[in-house]
């Protein structure tokens, strides 16, 4: 047998030329749907996809959210396809952010509790403001000095 496994393993083997498996994720994506015809029609441009695993349409909030083994960009493109509108989800929760009225993330388009995810609605950490709250803290032995 053991000639036999050698024969097996090193002279028949055939190799795979498959790529390996999309990972599963969710794709949320941002799609004007005025009536039930367009929201139809998104979800059976989207469905259709191979790997697709569930769809949700959230006409009220112009959201489609895929979940499954696809690729964003395509299925952003299949929905685009359709004629509309698409583009991925630039929304986040309103209580994610600290500074939701800043320059850029407050969006008046935006669905209720949803701001933009722009980078000045997060505050800056600086070394400068860290060394300056250390100047009075308990830990520092020169901050009576200080005071």
């Amino acid at each position: 047998m053991g000639a036999l496994d050698y024969l097996i393993n090193n002279l028949c083997t055939v190799t795979s030329t498959k790529s390996k498996r999309k990972a599963m994720q969710t794709v949320e994506i941002k799609v004007k749907m005025d009536c039930d015809g367009c929201e139809r029609r998104v979800k059976n441009a989207v469905t259709s996809m191979k790997g697709v695993k569930s769809v949700e349409v959230n006409r009220k909030q112009s959201r489609v959210t895929v979940s499954g083994y696809v690729e964003p960009n395509k299925v952003l493109k299949r929905v685009k396809s359709t004629g509309k509108r698409a583009e991925f989800w630039p929304y986040i929760p309103q209580h994610l952010v600290y500074y939701p009225y800043a320059s850029g993330a407050y969006d008046k388009r935006a669905p209720a509790g949803y701001v933009r995810n722009v980078v000045q609605a997060f505050p800056a950490s600086t070394a400068q403001e860290d060394n300056i709250v250390s100047l009075f803290s308990d830990d520092n032995v020169n901050a009576c000095s200080i005071m």
